[in-house]
């Protein structure tokens, strides 16, 4: 039997309401995107591990939209605590208010039926 991509297992465990990312059984280094190989040291064992959640705001931008097509919406590019980089939004704040070095936390929630990763600021 073959076993799923990478990819697949992502969003697999996505779906089931778990963030799980790669690491590196040589290396002991965190992988994100879902990969079969390490970009750190070229290894190709790689175990789903669930991280903290816990990250901090690299970067932040708002792009303006009509409040009919939804009002202005945020991206983000968020440091997970464990070293890996993801691209997602901070929700539950004002889109203007997400500032660089904010605390946040992973969440599992749903949009048009999927399931996708967000982050809600973290108080202190």
């Amino acid at each position: 039997m073959q076993t799923a991509g990478p990819q697949k297992q992502y969003f697999d465990a996505l779906a089931a309401g778990a963030l799980k990312i790669q690491r590196c059984e040589a290396c002991s280094r965190h992988v994100f995107y879902p990969r079969v190989q390490c970009p750190h040291c070229g290894a190709d064992r790689l175990a789903w591990v669930q991280p903290t959640g816990l990250g901090t705001v690299y970067s932040t931008t708002v792009f303006r939209r009509k409040p009919a097509d939804g009002g202005d919406q945020q991206i983000a590019l968020i440091d997970l605590d464990e070293g890996v980089r993801m691209m997602s939004r901070v929700e539950n704040v004002d889109p203007a208010a997400v500032r660089i070095g904010m605390r946040v936390k992973a969440r599992v929630a749903q949009q048009d039926g999927a399931p996708v990763l967000v982050f809600d600021p973290v108080e202190g």
